[in-house]
């Protein structure tokens, strides 16, 4: 059972930095995340962050709606107008919460979010996101057209490992139709393998390769900010070794599949860790 909190928030766009060095904010409109109930996601490295800290119950058990979020980014959007920084504000949304877990169907505070950045009409946003879920903004995400991408993790093309690693999360085939959809629908979809799980990298290239417009690639040594040692914190190493996925835990692991999504997408549509989820916007497209 998940616990379901509301509390007002104190400011909703935080400045960041760090990995996300490219990005003047994160906005995050939860605290917590329920894709994580029942051990999934063990890689998470916000479990060893402070935030997971917000209530005494295990990291994936709770959720904290901020439930101010959109009278407060309203005035902080407000605010940054009128200082001028509108125009050159790049916003990751979210970096420490899935802003479309379930709870976001009934409070709409990632679609407030949306709302609220159309209608200001300035600066760029990432949505990074597992959740299909976001289909359902597809009219606000239109609307903010070159200003926005969506990046939708996909870190295996194997419904088997995903099972095994992150049994609480959507289903492949669900992201990878949601994906294709918004692409369809005029809309700059990126795919996040990250970190990347045991994958078949021809099936992987084959599979991305109609429904995204660029992917970045991560792994446990260049992502998690400390050559692995975070990740042998989580226990990734040993719960590989476990299930018989030991292989895949080294550097270097990732090179058949950037090869192969190389040769299926080309080279400007693969990009990787930091470099990648910080790269230049996107070209305007006529």
């Amino acid at each position: 059972m998940i616990v379901h909190l509301s509390r007002p928030a104190s400011r909703i766009l935080t400045p960041t930095g760090g990995f996300l060095r490219a990005f003047t904010h994160s906005l995050n409109p939860y605290v917590g995340c329920a894709f994580g109930r029942g051990g999934g996601c063990p890689f998470c490295y916000v479990r060893k962050l402070a935030v997971a800290g917000a209530l005494a119950a295990p990291w994936g058990q709770w959720v904290i709606a901020k439930s101010n979020l959109p009278e407060l980014l309203e005035k902080e959007l407000f605010a940054l107008q009128r200082g001028g920084s509108l125009a050159g504000m790049r916003v990751f949304m979210s970096s420490a919460t899935d802003p479309y877990q379930g709870l976001e169907r009934r409070l709409g505070l990632s679609r407030a979010a949306l709302e609220l950045f159309a209608r200001f009409g300035s600066g760029r946003l990432v949505v990074q996101t597992r959740s299909p879920l976001i289909e359902r903004d597809v009219d606000l995400l239109r609307a903010l057209g070159r200003r926005v991408i969506v990046s939708l993790t996909v870190e295996t093309d194997d419904e088997r490992v995903r099972r095994a690693l992150t049994p609480t999360s959507p289903p492949v085939a669900s992201r990878l139709q949601a994906a294709g959809r918004l692409r369809g629908a005029g809309i700059f979809v990126q795919l996040a393998i990250a970190p990347m799980l045991p994958n078949d990298a021809e099936r992987f290239a084959e599979l991305v390769l109609p429904v995204c417009d660029r992917v970045v690639v991560d792994t446990y040594f260049d992502g998690d900010g400390s050559a692995g040692a975070r990740s042998r914190a989580l226990g990734i190493e040993a719960l590989y070794r476990e299930l018989g996925y030991a292989d895949w835990f080294r550097r270097g692991a990732e090179a058949q599949l950037l090869a192969a999504l190389g040769r299926r997408l080309g080279p400007s549509r693969v990009l990787f860790s930091c470099e990648g989820f910080n790269a230049p916007w996107p070209r305007e497209q006529p």
